[in-house]
């Protein structure tokens, strides 16, 4: 009852092919073709006008706060539910005291 059944591999049945023929091919060596390195592209210059450098610095800035605002309220939020935890623990331990 308590011993595991093993599954047995069963043997296949109906056609089954043969293993394919595997042939040996020469290996040539032959001269490497020599190509010219082609140069990149030139890429275009991204110019910083006072009023981008304004609009990323502003960017960079609301994401700061944005970030902090979540983490502070995650903060106050874990705070919160451990002071609760604490009052309600303080009130059972109490309430049992009593009896």
């Amino acid at each position: 009852m308590f011993r595991p059944k093993v599954p047995t591999m069963p043997q296949p049945t109906g056609l089954t092919t043969p293993p394919a023929v595997v042939e040996t091919t020469a290996v040539t060596p032959h001269a490497p073709v020599s190509t010219a390195a082609t140069p990149a592209p030139n890429r275009s210059v991204v110019q910083l006008t006072p009023g981008t450098v304004l609009a990323l610095v502003g960017g960079g800035t609301a994401v700061v706060l944005v970030v902090g605002a979540v983490l502070v309220s995650m903060l106050l939020a874990v705070a919160l539910t451990a002071a609760s935890v604490a009052v309600c623990a303080l009130t059972v331990r109490s309430v049992i005291a009593r009896r």
